[in-house]
């Protein structure tokens, strides 16, 4: 081998700058530990703790020192399977957005365009380029994107703006950059309120040209909290306000108008009185009006209100209600001066039930405030918030949180107007964000100079932290809807770890022992090359910041027996040079060379790497994960393989040149193997046609297949109960309690089910989020007596029941899921199947290549619909399963191209007999490399099938089935079509050439 020297001199290199980058995560992760021990199970403690010590040297390399802070950036990063924590995927609305740089534009066509956009978003589509095409297919011309009422108004005129005489395509070119403007507006706001929220190592990148951004927070714990921190478009307004008896007399008309339609006849009994059923009667106790059950409107109310706020309500009654005040023939109740009112809620809090009748010892109550604002024709606020320049978390004068705001001088002016004008008119300045109301104070002192000003409340501490967070970030250009979520408790990462750890030591074992047993002294070079590969790839993830994951971790395992392929293919080749009477030296030559190993090892190879690319570039979140780690393997893995142990070989030749490449026991396995594969051909395609036929119809007629939320949208629950629990019982209890079928599944052991429901999976918002989450711990309480919706929820170390895990898939990316997936994999069979062509030159080979790889994702996909109803783990289909169809793939023309590549060389050279003959013998000769590397793979799949955990064992086994049928179709299905796919004519030219030879 030439410029060993070089080799050694960058191995060395490499192997140092390695221990070096993981040398942070070694020392961060013993900081982490002396946090924790620290802290105890208090999160809040062990988080302060870290920020303490984040300037303090911890790591001393003699030339260098570091600081905690500056170790934590450097270490290799933990994806939220394994760290804990909480993923969403937000999509900023670009039908606001567009709506905004129209001005709110009541055309017609412009916001039948928005419609139909919305309503036919298909996978992979922007909504931005549905609207396009929506509004050429409604304005036909009569109506462009530069009118004065769209586009061409005055917010967008002048330099790179919209002009009334600009085409429709010159607009599009105008808006795309405003949409994407504000994209970035977004997200800057975005990160912004996620610097300040607290979490080390915070991930915010925005996904392409979606709209979308993807926030990724490792050890984030508090659900609500942070969907709302994210969420919260941060539209902050004050509005005057009505006061009750400004408005009492609208909703006394509305009782009254809606009992026509809402009451029915049954027995009632009497209501208690209130201030507004007072105002029904001058005697309430004697009216029918109010008996409970015949008032639609104030049968809900259960609390008296007073001042501006019009009364109490449940949550639960807030939909019912707002729907009633949307009604045409109800809002014509308003007085003429009141038409424009906007009917808003407060922020939930908790009063004493009003209805107890001791009420010194009446229980606590969740209840949101009505309220009506002052609107107006354009429903356009008093006041923005947009003066505001500062905003902090502080106290008031009761000692209670709250937040101060500063406005400038603009909003100082119009703020003393407000105020001044509520002090003479004894009325309310409703302080709203984002359409909730925090607070509705009077004005008692006169007008308030100066443009400072409080919002007070039912808060606690963390949320005015919040509120004072998102105020100074600035609000959102449009709203953010999180249309995927995935939160993942500390616990749950850690026995993913374990769970990682094991079935990598242990995978790593079976193939050492394994490659020491089958190829001896040989075998322990192969071993130490692989030691070192797995050093340059964690190196090599921590130096550039990648993310290890669950299915990371999983590739790291796949790599182990990747890593020893082109070492098998290599020994395998040199034991064929041995027994043809060749030296150890020209025997090692010989197999290292293009025409010996190299180029079976580089054409597969070269398979896995496209198949990997494209599920790196078609996967999201983990499953990047698993590709980027499978790519890095398999370019360090070929550089140990090639380089490395050959290094060790050639030191052998050097010295005692005692190497056999086998044992005594293995020398003479799979030796004069004689097999006729050819001949068996049609009982092989008669039983693969059989298994294609019962698979097909099983997807498509019978079973079809058990489609996660991946690909049709929903929410899933992984739930840890105190005790064995009926996953049928509590599937139904869900199911009634959610009003739509749910589905409980066994998830390992008794006491841990997995939870999916589709309940309002096409509405976006935190409050649908939050009311998911009430539901169902509202629903499964019996089962949890002593836990809290709090403790249930959100995440705390050392969580050992309520919800592990929770999960969110919305309608359109699901679908967008579905369609990279159905590209993914048709593109990779078709970017191998060109690839073959140009690598071997003719199309047949990549036809048998071909026809093999779909013969195995049927194969799998036929025994996933077969079994997922009766096996004792989950067989989904996600983004999961096509990353292991994908592997598959890529392993299945492994074996392909062995054989393939000793066909071509056999043609080239000299041997005898027919072409059916010489294909038998490529496959015969090949036969211990493809067995090899195909245990090999068998060994390490069985390994963390058994030993990975739950959650990627549906994932594992679909690989599984994967090698072993590919291993099957690269013998009898592959070369049996090659062969009946090359004409007779050819056949014969190249029996003439070698039987004449």
């Amino acid at each position: 081998m030439q410029n060993k020297g070089l080799i050694k001199f960058f191995a060395i290199l490499f192997a140092l700058v390695s221990i070096y980058q993981l040398s942070f995560t070694f020392v961060a992760n013993g900081v982490k530990s002396e946090a924790k021990a620290f802290a105890g199970d208090n999160p809040d403690k062990e988080l302060k703790y870290l920020d303490s010590i984040g300037k303090e040297k911890v790591l001393n390399l003699g030339f260098t020192d570091f600081t905690y802070n500056e170790v934590k950036n450097k270490q290799l990063n933990k994806g939220l399977d394994l760290e804990g924590g909480i993923n969403v995927i937000l999509q900023i609305s670009i039908k606001d957005v567009l709506k905004g740089l129209a001005n709110n534009s009541k055309n017609p066509v412009f916001n039948k365009s928005l419609a139909d956009a919305s309503a036919n978003l298909e996978g992979n589509k922007t909504y931005l380029n549905k609207f396009f095409e929506a509004f050429e297919a409604n304005s036909k011309g009569s109506v462009k994107l530069a009118s004065p009422d769209i586009f061409a108004n005055r917010s967008l005129q002048g330099d790179g703006g919209v002009d009334f005489q600009m085409s429709d395509a010159q607009v599009q070119k105008v808006i795309k950059r405003k949409v994407d403007e504000s994209v970035e507006s977004a997200f800057k706001v975005l990160r912004e309120r996620i610097d300040k929220f607290g979490v080390t190592q915070p991930n915010i990148q925005k996904l392409g040209e979606t709209g979308r951004i993807l926030v990724e927070l490792p050890g984030a714990k508090d659900v609500d909290r942070i969907k709302k921190l994210l969420g919260g478009k941060a539209q902050l307004e004050f509005w005057e306000t009505y006061k009750i008896e400004e408005i009492g007399n609208f909703l006394v008309a509305a009782n009254e108008a809606l009992k026509k339609t809402e009451v029915k006849k049954t027995e009632t009994k009497t209501v208690a009185k209130d201030s507004l059923n007072a105002l029904l009667t001058d005697d309430a106790k004697d009216s029918t009006a109010a008996k409970k059950g015949n008032n639609p409107l104030f049968d809900k109310i259960i609390g008296q209100g007073g001042g501006p706020v019009l009364g109490y309500f449940a949550p639960k009654d807030t939909a019912a209600i707002n729907a009633y005040f949307k009604r045409p023939d109800i809002r014509v109740l308003l007085a003429a001066d009141q038409h424009y009112a906007k009917f808003v809620w407060s922020k939930p809090t908790t009063i004493k039930d009003q209805k107890a009748k001791d009420l010194a010892s009446a229980k606590d109550i969740e209840v949101v405030e009505l309220y009506a604002l002052k609107g107006n024709r354009d429903n356009n606020p008093a006041m923005s918030g947009g003066v505001v320049t500062d905003a902090k978390d502080t106290f008031d004068q009761m000692g209670k949180p709250a937040v101060s705001m500063q406005m400038n001088s603009q909003g100082a002016k119009v703020w003393e107007e407000l105020t001044g004008r509520a002090f003479a008119q004894k009325s309310y300045i409703a302080i709203v964000l984002d359409d909730i109301v925090y607070s509705a104070p009077g004005v008692t002192s006169g007008p308030i100079a100066g443009g400072r000003s409080e919002i007070t409340g039912s808060f606690d501490v963390a949320e005015t932290k919040d509120l004072a967070n998102v105020l100074n970030a600035g609000k959102l250009p449009a709203s953010a809807d999180i249309i995927q979520s995935t939160v993942v408790g500390p616990s749950l990462g850690q026995a993913a770890i374990d769970a990682g750890t094991i079935s990598s030591v242990l995978g790593f074992l079976l193939v050492c022992v394994w490659m020491v047993f089958y190829y001896g002294k040989a075998g322990w070079y192969a071993n130490l090359a692989l030691l070192l590969n797995l050093l340059f790839l964690f190196g090599i993830m921590a130096s550039f910041g990648f993310v290890l994951t669950l299915p990371g971790i999983a590739g790291i395992v796949l790599t182990l027996g990747t890593a020893v392929d082109a070492n098998i293919i290599i020994y395998e080749r040199a034991k064929e040079e041995l027994r043809e009477g060749k030296s150890l030296s020209e025997a090692v030559q010989a197999s290292y060379g293009w025409h010996g190993a190299m180029r079976s090892i580089i054409d597969a190879n070269v398979t896995h790497v496209l198949t990997g690319a494209i599920l790196f570039i078609f996967g999201t979140g983990p499953i990047k994960g698993f590709a980027l780690t499978l790519l890095i393997g398999i370019v360090t893995s070929l550089f140990t393989s090639i380089f490395i142990a050959r290094i060790f070989i050639d030191r052998n030749i050097l010295g005692k040149a005692d190497l056999t490449f086998s044992t005594n026991i293995t020398k003479n396995w799979f030796t004069n193997f004689h097999f006729d594969f050819i001949k068996v051909k049609k009982f092989t395609y008669i039983f693969s046609s059989i298994v294609t036929v019962v698979s097909l119809v099983s997807i498509f007629f019978v079973n079809g297949l058990d489609e996660g939320v991946d690909f049709v949208g929903g929410r899933t629950f992984q739930v840890k109960f105190e005790k064995a629990v009926d996953a049928t019982a509590v599937s139904d209890e869900l199911s009634a309690a959610f009003g739509t079928p749910v589905e409980a599944k066994i998830l390992g052991d008794d006491d841990q089910l997995k939870i999916t429901t589709k309940y309002k999976i096409k509405e976006d918002g935190v409050a649908i989020d939050e009311e998911v989450n009430q539901k169902l711990y509202a629903a499964l309480q019996k089962y949890f007596p002593n836990t809290t919706y709090d403790k249930f929820i959100n995440s705390y170390n050392g969580k050992t029941v309520g919800v592990l895990q929770a999960s969110k898939v919305g309608a359109s990316i699901s679908e967008d899921i579905k369609t990279n997936s159905y590209w993914a994999v048709l593109g990779a069979m078709a970017v191998i199947f060109l690839y073959l062509m140009v690598s071997f030159r003719k199309w047949q080979y990549s036809l048998g290549a071909i026809a093999a790889v779909a013969h195995d994702v049927i194969f799998v996909l036929g025994v996933y619909s077969l079994c997922y109803k009766f096996m004792p783990f989950h067989m989904e289909m996600d983004q999961h399963f096509i990353a292991a169809i994908l592997t598959v793939i890529g392993y299945s023309m492994n074996d392909t191209v062995i054989v393939f590549d000793r066909v071509r060389e056999f043609i080239i050279g000299n041997r005898k007999g027919s072409f059916e003959d010489i294909v038998n013998a490529s496959i015969n000769t090949t036969l211990s490399r493809t067995l090899n590397t195909s245990l090999m793979m068998i060994i390490v799949l069985l390994t963390m099938f058994i030993f990975g955990g739950e959650s990627i064992r549906g994932f594992i086994f679909a690989m599984l089935i994967g090698i072993i049928v590919g291993t099957y179709s690269s013998l009898f299905i592959a070369t049996p079509v090659l062969v009946d796919t090359i004409s007779s004519d050819e056949k014969h030219t190249i029996e003439d050439k070698h039987n004449k030879a």
